[in-house]
């Protein structure tokens, strides 16, 4: 079969389309035929050698696909550590869900790691079943990299939630085309920064969470966008930097910085299963749907990537492995 390879470590450069062995599937795995891969920051940092408990290359690229169980025939969406960007994958069942009616392969590509890492943020900061955290007010939320994958799927859901969001991004059209999604306050950092947009925003009061994947100073700077008895949900690290953090700016308004890795949260049957009973609903009622902005080839796995790379993807960027 062909698949994507991580030649060895370095940049979107070393990735190279390859014939590989078809998967072996151990007992009580799943054979799928994919059709479409969603590519992750996570991805970036993979190849770059710095996403935990990543085997040494070569090995086979990609966590997140859609296609068709061999099995039965039905199309999947699901979600994978590895060896996602090849015509074939052996995966867990539990980690595999039913694309929803009328979606293409690339949507379905683009749902599960987007989709439940952004219910998760709001799990960890407690906004679920919460829409008023406080009496007749809306719950405040800074969402980071708004336009991204997992922004655009934040604002899905945080429109469902009710609550007032701001979020940040490089580009004003790209701001433009989330607040089609329900962003009610954009907020361009490279024009102004986000602290202080955040201060004039809230009438110096703050947020109740932000959903943060930036590192370095981002961590400090985004506790400090907080209200009293706000959280900082942190999910990835995409300037490369380690977090920025003096612990004694949480005390003056018992704030508090929590940690959100879908790794090891994908090994937690019982979170997983409840976390789609209510992502399915949403997206039968039509709620929810995945932003894809770009479409590649196989070919186009190193273009792809540096879109990521380069912060000039909207929404998300899928891989177009086999099928029609």
């Amino acid at each position: 079969m062909k698949a994507i390879v991580i030649s060895r470590l370095g940049g979107p450069e070393v990735l190279e389309v390859r014939e590989a062995p078809d998967p072996l599937p151990e007992p009580g795995q799943e054979l799928v035929r994919v059709e479409a891969g969603g590519v992750n920051f996570a991805d970036v940092l993979t190849v770059q050698g710095g996403y935990p408990g990543t085997p040494p290359p070569p090995l086979v690229a990609g966590r997140e696909f859609a296609g068709v169980r061999e099995r039965d025939g039905q199309r999947v969406m699901g979600y994978a550590q590895w060896a996602a960007f090849a015509e074939r994958i052996a995966t867990r069942p539990e980690l595999l869900w039913p694309v929803p009616p009328g979606w293409s392969a690339e949507e379905g590509a683009a749902f599960p790691v987007n989709y439940f890492t952004a219910y998760f943020a709001y799990w960890k900061a407690g906004l679920l079943g919460d829409p008023a955290r406080r009496k007749g007010e809306p719950p405040r939320v800074l969402i980071h990299a708004v336009a991204g994958g997992v922004g655009t799927a934040a604002v899905q859901i945080g429109k469902l939630l009710g609550a007032e969001m701001y979020g940040t991004s490089s580009s004003d059209d790209k701001l433009a085309r989330v607040q089609e999604l329900g962003l009610q306050h954009g907020i361009n950092y490279k024009q102004r920064d986000y602290e202080d947009a955040i201060k004039g925003l809230t009438h110096g009061e703050g947020v109740d969470a932000v959903f943060e994947m930036l590192g370095g100073e981002h961590v400090g700077k985004s506790v400090r966008c907080l209200r009293d008895f706000g959280r900082v949900i942190v999910y990835g690290a995409a300037t490369g930097q380690r977090a920025e953090l003096d612990t004694r700016m949480l005390y003056a308004k018992g704030a508090s910085v929590h940690g959100l890795w879908l790794t090891y949260l994908s090994a937690k049957r019982e979170l997983m299963d409840e976390a789609w009973k209510q992502l399915s609903a949403w997206t039968s009622q039509g709620h929810l749907h995945p932003v894809v902005g770009h479409v590649l080839p196989m070919t186009q796995a190193t273009a792809a990537y540096r879109l990521l790379l380069e912060r000039r993807n909207f929404g998300k960027v899928v891989l177009r492995l086999t099928g029609p």
